[in-house]
């Protein structure tokens, strides 16, 4: 009997061990349920920002907000619980996008975003390129999903400023999004005019459009076919060398 108390008291303090020695990830996840206990945490967060050229000959740029509109609708109720949030910003001749969600939506937004690059001229948008993809974000900058016909332009870059790094041009439109992103938070929750209240009161948050086209030309930035083909391309790649043991010097005569 003594054994085979000792066997169980044995097998409890493993489990508790292995309880105990978890890693900091899931310290992570409990802490964010903690802050948190009402938030949507079945999934990780992620954020999508990308650019994009309007195609010229879509007449009306609400057709856009309404078409990206209807696509999260069909996400959402497909991928059931992952909720959908950000903003539209709709330029004359541009727009920038940002996307909060779960992978398996920014994911399936990039995959529209590639067969629009494969219609070529006929798509709505061209020549998008992924801005950044943010991986397990703490918290949504945005309560609602968005988009805003901007009626004027943004204000254009000045001569020196045309000539700044490509680096420094992103680093400064994530810079504008975030303080964007942090006024949209002030605003009441269900406000449906958060956007526009927000836009009118703090114009120089708008990334500047020439920003926008100094970026497109950036051609270290990615396609959202290029990211999608690096993204599902296997790593396992075999090496010739890892073909033959041993390895081919091995038989070589030795000197």
């Amino acid at each position: 009997m003594e054994a085979g108390e000792k066997a169980e008291k044995t097998k409890s303090q493993s489990v508790s061990a292995e309880k105990i020695r978890t890693s900091f990830f899931h310290r992570l996840l409990d802490k964010r349920m903690l802050l948190n206990p009402m938030e949507e945490m079945k999934f990780l967060l992620h954020r999508l920002i990308f650019i994009a050229r309007i195609s010229p000959e879509l007449a009306d740029k609400r057709d856009l907000g309404g078409y990206y509109e209807q696509l999260y609708q069909d996400l959402q109720r497909y991928y059931q619980g992952d909720g959908v949030t950000g903003l539209l910003l709709l330029y004359p001749s541009y727009i920038l996008h940002i996307v909060e969600s779960s992978n398996d939506v920014l994911f399936s937004v990039l995959r529209d975003l590639g067969h629009m690059q494969r219609q070529g001229p006929s798509a709505l948008i061209l020549e998008p390129r992924i801005l950044v993809l943010s991986h397990d974000i703490p918290n949504r900058l945005f309560q609602q999903w968005s988009y805003k016909v901007l009626s004027v332009p943004a204000r254009r870059l000045a001569a020196a400023e045309q000539t700044e790094s490509p680096e420094k041009l992103v680093s400064e439109s994530l810079t504008m999004l975030m303080k964007l992103g942090v006024e949209m938070l002030k605003t009441p929750k269900r406000s449906k005019n958060s956007a526009d209240s927000v836009l009118d009161k703090e114009p120089e948050l708008i990334v500047p459009q020439d920003n926008i086209e100094q970026l497109l030309k950036n051609e270290a930035l990615l396609t959202p076919l290029q990211y999608l083909d690096t993204y599902d391309c296997p790593i396992n790649v075999v090496m010739d060398s890892d073909r033959v043991w041993p390895p081919y010097e091995h038989f070589l005569p030795i000197p």
